[in-house]
This record gives structure tokens, C-alpha cells and sequence, in this order.
């Protein structure tokens, strides 16, 4: 199985798969190879269903490094993994099927985002970086795209300085997820601190003239996505808001925001880049904008209440009542 895995993510690499899925897969499947393996198993054909299930329960009952179960989500990530591997060998008839064909996988619940900020929260985050340092305008003008655009953390480091169109008010992301290109618009406030940034600091960090990348760490290199995401960490925490959360935060809240402004759903779907609907859908549920106005207008409680608040109380319609005993000794 081993020599058939290096075998399969040469094949990937011909059907011009990013490194990083095939760099996933190569993880996934590797852990299978070396489970069987420890078992005395390691030709494809020894592989059954009935061995695929019991890894799944090997899965479901695996510990993380902070001795936490799995996630439900890493247990389907690595079995279908799994099942793309075997459909590879049968259909180059290295195994007669494959065993993994009708393996059921694990329901993934579908959560809804940890947290979304307010505009006014997400002001309070925009206003943390210090411009009057370099690197602060810098990480205000990251903030502001991560804002406006609401696009992923690996798309904004991979963002290069022609990928900005300050005359068009729009972003290119060239292979997004899923190796796909993209547009998508940008606001003026982002584009006024991505000007600064490039006229201002950007000059001092170049080390090599032919770096065409856009934001750049201080030695002059590429941000990695990991240190942004650090970077984010520390400026969402500064904020004091009581909610947590780094680049992604600025998608979700960017994706709730505009469907709470009359934005409609597929719109936000072409902005954030999701192949399916669904995926955008889930922003229907954390707006509860719409919700609450159709509650308020239905609900019989809710009613009693707007009407009770619309009703002057007694001692206010005392108040403007004549007095009676008015000139009175």
C-alpha cells in the first residue's frame, strides 16, 4: 500500500491538485498504511470493509494532542480520504472493488460561527493597530481587507500588489480554494489604507525588487498564514470584547453583516468563494435581523409589549389631565 500511496499522489499532482489537499491526503492515508501495517497488513487486496469500519472506531475513539476526542469532521476528512485512495486502485484494477465504496461516515454537525461582531465591535478591532508604526499600518491595512472582502487568510498572504484594482474598486484571487479564480469588490476605506501602506512602509520591507507580494512580513518575505493568524489573534484580544477569534472572524462577521444590509445570499456566496449554497446559508441563521422584525410584528407577548410601550400609564395620563381644584384657595 505504501508504494501504491507515493504512486497516487503523483497521479493528483497530474490532475493538478493544490500541495496542500495532497499534502492532506498524503497525512490521512498514511495513517491507515501504517495502522494495517502494525497489523501485518500491507497489500490493498488484504483490506476489507469490515477493516475500514473497525478503523473507523479506531478514529472515534482516538485522542488529540490535548486529549480531546477527534472531531467529527477530522473523522470524515480522513475517510474519505480513504475511499478517494481505494477508488484510485480499483479503477487501476489494483484491487477487484473497492472495500471502502459503501462505508458510511459520520454525520458532521453543522455548527453555526462561534462569534460575530457588531460594526461597532469590528471598529473597536480596526482601531488597534498602532499607525503610527510601520507595522501598524501594515496589519490596518490587512484588518481592513480582511473586513471589506471577507476573503481567507491564504488568499490575503498570497495577494499580490497587481492583484489590487484601486480603479475597478475590486480584488483578484487567483486560485482560492479549490484552485479557482475569483473578483471581488472592495471598499474605499481598504483601498485608502492599502495605498498608504504601499506608498508609506511597504518600500522599507522589500529586500528582493522583483517581490511582487503584497503584504510582507519585516524581513521583506511573505506573511505565513500562521503568524497572521497570530497577528489577528492579538488584535481581536486587545479589543476587550468579550469574543474570540482571528482571521476567519472578519469572513463571518463581513458574510452577516451584508445579508443583515438586504444583501442576498448569492451574492455573498460569489464574494466568500463557497461552491455550494449551502455553505452560505449558514450566515441565514446566524442573521437573526429579519427574525426578530417578524417576531416582534407576530408574536402575541411581543405585541402586549410594543402596545404597552406605545400606551401612556395612568400616571402619565394624570399628568395631563386639568386639575380640578385649580385656582383654589
Amino acid at each position: 500500500m505504501a508504494s501504491r500511496l507515493v504512486e497516487y499522489l503523483m497521479s493528483m499532482e497530474t490532475r493538478n491538485y493544490s500541495k496542500s489537499t495532497i499534502a492532506g491526503a498524503d497525512w490521512c492515508i498514511s495513517r491507515f498504511v501504517s495502522w494495517c501495517e502494525e497489523r501485518g497488513l500491507k497489500l490493498p487486496t488484504e483490506v476489507t470493509r469490515p477493516l475500514l469500519e473497525r478503523y473507523a472506531r479506531h478514529l472515534y475513539q482516538e485522542r488529540t494532542a490535548a486529549d480531546k476526542p477527534k472531531s467529527f469532521r477530522s473523522q470524515v476528512s480522513e475517510l474519505s480520504a480513504m475511499r478517494l485512495y481505494f477508488k484510485y486502485l480499483a479503477r487501476r484494477n489494483y484491487v477487484p472493488f473497492s472495500p471502502a465504496a459503501e462505508l458510511e461516515l459520520p454525520r458532521v454537525p453543522r455548527r453555526l460561527p462561534r462569534a460575530v461582531l457588531s460594526h461597532v465591535e469590528m471598529e473597536a478591532v480596526l482601531s488597534q493597530p498602532d499607525v503610527k508604526t510601520p507595522s501598524g499600518v501594515r496589519d490596518r491595512a490587512i484588518l481592513e481587507t480582511f473586513y471589506s472582502t471577507g476573503i481567507r487568510r491564504t488568499e490575503l498572504t498570497s495577494l499580490r500588489m497587481q492583484d489590487v484594482d484601486r480603479t475597478r474598486g475590486v480584488v483578484m484571487i487567483l486560485e482560492g480554494k479549490g484552485k479557482k479564480d475569483r473578483t471581488v469588490p472592495i471598499g474605499e476605506r481598504a483601498l485608502d489604507w492599502i495605498e498608504r501602506y504601499m506608498m508609506d512602509v511597504r518600500p522599507s520591507l522589500i529586500s528582493d525588487p522583483g517581490q511582487q507580494t503584497l503584504f510582507l512580513a519585516e524581513p521583506g518575505v511573505p506573511m505565513s498564514p500562521d503568524s497572521l493568524s497570530h497577528r489577528v489573534t492579538q488584535y481581536v484580544n486587545a479589543a476587550e470584547l468579550e469574543k474570540r477569534g482571528s482571521c476567519h472572524l472578519f469572513r463571518h462577521t463581513m458574510a452577516t453583516l451584508m445579508l443583515e444590509g438586504g444583501a442576498d445570499v448569492r451574492a455573498i456566496q460569489e464574494m466568500l468563494g463557497h461552491a455550494s449554497l449551502r455553505s452560505t446559508q449558514i450566515y441565514t441563521h446566524v442573521s437573526i435581523v429579519h427574525l426578530q422584525e417578524v417576531h416582534a410584528s407576530t408574536h402575541p407577548s411581543a405585541k402586549r409589549r410594543r402596545n404597552a410601550a406605545s400606551t401612556p400609564s395612568p400616571s402619565a395620563i394624570d399628568a395631563l389631565a386639568p386639575d380640578d381644584d385649580a385656582g383654589l384657595p
